[in-house]
């Protein structure tokens, strides 16, 4: 992982954290912290079968499957949370509706499609991120329905601060709240409250993307748990039982990553790894070779090689869309797309010529000043 990367340390050693973070599985006694999960899970349980036992947010991918699939196994009666993501593809709906055919309770939640076309340009424009409304409503919307229907357990996956690096107080934690979202939930520093009076936009309609007052969620009781603090969380492994449970992969490699099993169900995720990349100088793939490599599947100097191929590469398509179909609900041509995508680009990352103008190829792709380092 390069240092670029937001919350990312490296130590004296050149061992970043997500890498030590990785190495202290060794001292974790698993077979404790699934009993530790299954007593938490026994006290929120509903003891007359009146209500469901837990929220579990899903968006239909190989993760959210999972958490399902142990949820179930545990004999958890969960209602099934969906907020809608921006760009739904044909591969995300038929994962979604696998989810609904596991047999559980499902409701799926579709913010105001006019106001979330005005926030994906909003995200984009200002903070560089198209589907800033899918990061936020992911921690928001799942909640709201915590509330509504009075289910004060949240099951949520991996924390990310752990998995991919953050601070050590992040990476140890075992419970998702107000403070995790505002911290590492997706804001990038644009905050609901800033949005009141941009295009329109009035307060009524930022409910889905709201956290719920504090004396709600303290009424409630509301919760919400990292699972990949109780099971030994890996990507890949969920995703082999999630296909092995009607789970769907793409037919080939999804643009800007290195697998084929993540990343389905959104047309705009190319484009927001692609400003990932454009920010920070890696993207997707990086992210997902180094969890392999952690877990000693690939060697470094083959995920270098397979790093260099898959990313960073302008998103002409994203899951079989071309990009002018993707910015079209948004009002923005792929000209325009591109001058906000050199406005975002961190010159000091990427190689430019003597005028400082940046060096492209035919496919309209930068070049890195460095792909490693001498370490």
């Amino acid at each position: 992982m390069p240092d670029t990367k937001p919350d990312l340390k490296l130590d004296d050693e050149c061992v970043c954290n997500a890498c030590r973070s990785f190495e202290n599985r060794e001292k974790v006694d698993w077979s404790i912290r699934s009993q530790e999960l299954n007593s938490i899970l026994d006290r929120y349980r509903s003891k007359d079968g009146r209500n469901w036992d837990c929220v579990i947010p899903v968006s239909g991918g190989k993760d959210s499957t999972y958490q399902v699939i142990r949820m179930l196994e545990r004999g958890m009666n969960p209602i099934c949370v969906t907020a809608t993501t921006c760009d739904l593809s044909e591969i995300g709906r038929k994962n979604i509706e696998n989810i609904k055919n596991m047999g559980v309770d499902y409701v799926e939640l579709t913010s105001n499609r006019v106001i979330r076309r005005k926030l994906n340009r909003i995200g984009l424009m200002q903070v560089g991120d198209i589907s800033w409304p899918e990061h936020v409503g992911i921690f928001t919307i799942p909640v709201r329905i915590a509330v509504q229907f009075n289910v004060p357990l949240l099951i949520w996956g991996e924390n990310s601060q752990n998995e991919y690096g953050g601070p050590a107080a992040a990476t140890e934690n075992n419970t998702l709240d107000r403070r995790w979202l505002e911290e590492f939930g997706g804001l990038l520093g644009l905050r609901v409250s800033d949005l009141v009076g941009l295009d329109s936009i009035e307060q009524r309609h930022l409910v889905p993307f709201t956290y719920p007052p504090e004396e709600e969620l303290k009424k409630v009781g509301v919760t919400g748990l990292f699972l990949g603090y109780f099971l030994p969380w890996d990507g890949y492994e969920n995703a082999l039982i999630s296909q092995a449970n009607g789970f769907t992969t793409y037919h080939r490699t999804v643009e800007g990553s290195s697998v084929n099993y993540e990343n389905l169900d959104n047309h705009q995720t190319g484009i927001h790894d692609y400003f990932k990349f454009l920010k920070f100088g890696f993207s997707r793939a990086t992210d997902i070779t180094c969890l392999h490599i952690r877990r000693g599947r690939l060697s470094r100097h083959d995920g270098m090689k397979i790093v260099r191929l898959h990313d960073g590469k302008f998103p002409w398509n994203y899951l079989g869309k071309p990009l002018d179909k993707i910015l079209e609900p948004l009002d923005i041509t792929v000209d325009e797309f591109i001058r906000i995508c050199d406005r975002f680009t961190n010159r000091k990352l990427f190689k430019t010529d003597r005028n400082g103008n940046l060096l492209k190829d035919r496919q309209g792709n930068l070049t890195k000043i460095a792909y490693d380092n001498p370490n």
